[in-house]
């Protein structure tokens, strides 16, 4: 069985507190994501958030906040992360379970890599495991 360590982005894009969140829409757009996660500074490693392109245009822009918005003002602070040694069966579970398509890959606090369900389908891992969680994520909520 696979695990998440093998099918993992390693070293992912990141920002840090200092960052606004104009430059996080840059870094999206440059390494062509729609989540990233936010760092601390000092380390480089410690996962303190994440921002989705959602959240950019939900928490940012349309409350008008303007470019120059702290990240925090942003991130999503309350972050699921999974173990590089979970299965790909467990991250998927994970992400179907809380309708997630991407998760950060950590050991403790320190930030390795992300799995998302483009790892789990581009990797032809296990098709049927992204299938159903894509299935699980994008069902509604009743």
């Amino acid at each position: 069985m696979k695990t998440v360590k093998e099918v993992m982005t390693a070293r992912p894009a990141t920002v840090t507190l200092l960052d606004n969140i104009y430059e996080v829409a840059v870094k999206m757009k440059e390494h062509d994501t729609g989540f990233i996660p936010v760092v601390d500074s000092a380390d480089g490693q410690t996962l303190l958030g994440v921002i989705t392109d959602r959240d950019l245009v939900i928490r940012g822009y349309a409350e008008k906040h303007s470019g120059s918005t702290a990240v925090e003002t942003v991130m999503s602070k309350d972050i699921l992360s999974v173990s590089p040694a979970a299965t790909v069966d467990e991250a998927a579970e994970i992400m179907a379970e809380h309708q997630v398509r991407r998760l950060p890959v950590c050991e403790g606090q320190k930030l390795l890599g992300i799995i998302s369900l483009g790892d789990l389908a581009v990797r032809n891992v296990f098709a049927d495991e992204a299938g159903e969680a894509l299935s699980d994520i994008s069902r509604q909520l009743h």
